[in-house]
């Protein structure tokens, strides 16, 4: 009888353990993320709709497009690339969200190491 409670309350520890993962709310919207770039904090502000994403990065506009392939993971390329890098599709997963934000990682499609951000939604 007391394993089978020790299994109930570890059970219960681990559900209320689970971190929150409600990526719809993020589907859309105004957004901002933060990265390093050499030793500068930059801010990008991003807006998205279901298939389309404009990234404004240094006072410069660019547009990438979105598929879905399930509630929190989508794929983005850009439109009008520059050079062979940007050609390349980017995976995202988001991974856990708040009210407001999500934690997330993403690769470029088809290699294997991931780099992690949070973004936060503004609108």
């Amino acid at each position: 009888m007391h394993i089978f409670l020790v299994f109930i309350l570890l059970g219960s520890f681990i559900a209320c353990q689970q971190k929150e993962k409600n990526c719809t709310n993020f589907k859309t919207g105004t957004f901002t993320f933060e990265a390093l770039v050499g030793t500068e904090l930059e801010t990008t502000t991003f807006i998205r709709n279901d298939t389309i994403e404009i990234d404004y990065f240094r006072g410069k506009a660019d547009t990438s497009s979105i598929r879905w392939i399930n509630d929190c993971e989508y794929i983005v390329k850009k439109l009008n690339p520059k050079n062979m890098a940007e050609e390349k599709a980017v995976h995202i997963r988001i991974l856990n969200s708040t009210n407001n934000q999500y934690t997330f990682d993403y690769a470029i499609v088809g290699q294997t190491t991931r780099k992690k951000g949070t973004a936060t939604k503004v609108k």
